[in-house]
């Protein structure tokens, strides 16, 4: 095994290069001058915003990260040397760390709070240069950008540099294994965000300004067409499955509107925060649901759209709210029991008659109210694979499980164009 004083001694040398002598500009531009044509023609990228990069003086990137080849997709953008944060792995051969450092990277360890690394970077925007940094600190490859770590926010108050959010979409696909594919890329700049300097910011504070540089670089992402998180869900049917589908997504820490038939059942529902199911079961809602008429649903800002009314209702209820559900909503359609062939029929009507692109079903075998007893199982289908990953992560953040995993449902829900 690698001894460990070692391997810390060995990336130290790299960090102490990029803080003192940065990037080895004969490597450098020869590099990014074979490079640069070679994005272009290959990956073709489209870059909106570039404009709202400043030319000079200190600045930090903030970008989500797809792919390796991410930091290259910036640098090209960007009239002078960029640096970037690497991890340490690709430092273990001395001439791939070589190379890497003289073309701007520098070390990091993934998994702990490397202060080595924050020292480097903080270095570097102080002296004027250009610093990349993935707030999420690993490459999310699949389905919507991943969580940002507070280093983002240290960075911007410890340096009161411009932060300009970027996002990156399709660069996961630029290659398979070792085969280079031909993929369209495309990126997007936001406007850049400023910060007052604090020289020792709290955990706190950098936390808090990292939840303000998040969003912006999530509202690129959106405009790209990248699959945004699932954070506001609407229940159209406030009966035992409504109500059961309600507290699981609001366990799962979503925003609910919960529909209900009439407006005296919602300000019941809501003066007592509790619900009687058709079952007689009395269950106290969690605050993240709001019961509401359907009629005063925000359906425009949902991400998820659950519809638990009887199928003989339902063309009247889709009449009066399909204009209102946006494309960025995804459909979902609980079925009694196990899902069978049949099951996709209602949910491709109202796909049709909505601006949904996408579709899911969700089969209960053991019934509603195995949904409220923790440990319960459904079933799911939705062709949309990132989307399906996302339906199962809100499921086990409450307790129910996808399954079983070697089993699918007879009929998948297709995505509508």
């Amino acid at each position: 095994m690698p001894d460990p004083d070692r391997t810390t001694d060995s990336l130290i040398r790299y960090h102490e290069r990029a803080r003192r002598r940065g990037v080895q500009p004969v490597v450098y531009w020869i590099a990014r001058a074979i490079l640069q044509p070679a994005i272009r023609i290959i990956w073709r990228p489209a870059r909106c915003g570039r404009e709202h990069i400043p030319r000079s003086g200190p600045l930090i990137l903030a970008s989500n990260h797809r792919s390796f080849l991410d930091p290259f997709l910036v640098g090209i953008c960007v009239r002078r040397p960029v640096y970037f944060v690497a991890k340490q792995e690709l430092f273990a051969k001395r001439w791939q760390a070589w190379l890497l450092n003289a073309l701007g990277a520098f070390p990091v360890r993934r998994g702990e709070s490397d202060q080595e690394m924050m020292r480097t970077a903080r270095q570097i925007v102080e002296r004027g240069d250009p610093v990349v940094i993935f707030p999420e600190g690993t490459r999310i490859r699949q389905g919507s950008l991943g969580r940002p770590r507070r280093g983002l926010g240290r960075l911007a108050l410890e340096t009161g540099a411009p932060v300009v959010p970027i996002a990156i979409a399709g660069s996961e696909n630029a290659r398979r294994g070792w085969r280079i594919r031909p993929v369209k890329l495309r990126m997007r700049f936001g406007r850049p965000l400023t910060f007052p300097r604090v020289d020792e910011p709290s955990p706190s504070l950098a936390a808090e300004v990292t939840e303000r540089i998040w969003p912006c670089v999530e509202l690129q992402w959106e405009w790209l067409g990248g699959l945004t998180p699932l954070q506001k869900a609407a229940v159209v049917g406030a009966g035992e499955v409504g109500i059961a589908l309600a507290v699981v997504l609001a366990r799962a820490g979503l925003e609910v509107q919960l529909g209900c038939r009439t407006a005296k059942q919602a300000e019941r529902m809501a003066a007592s925060r509790r619900a009687v199911t058709n079952g007689g079961s009395d269950l106290e809602l969690p605050d993240s649901v709001t019961p509401c008429t359907v009629a005063d649903i925000e359906f425009a800002g949902v991400d998820l759209v659950a519809f638990a009314v009887p199928l003989r209702v339902l063309p009247a209820v889709v009449s009066k709210i399909g204009r209102s559900i946006g494309e960025r909503a995804t459909l979902l359609f609980p079925a009694r029991g196990e899902l069978r062939s049949h099951a996709e029929l209602p949910a491709r009507y109202a796909a049709e008659r909505t601006g949904a692109s996408t579709i899911a079903l969700v089969g209960v075998p053991a019934g509603a109210h195995s949904l409220l007893n923790g440990a319960a199982r459904v079933e799911l289908a939705c062709e949309d694979a990132d989307r399906r990953r996302q339906l199962e992560s809100v499921l086990a953040e409450a307790e129910v499980s996808v399954g079983p995993p070697d089993a699918e449902p007879a009929t998948p829900a297709r995505r509508v164009a």
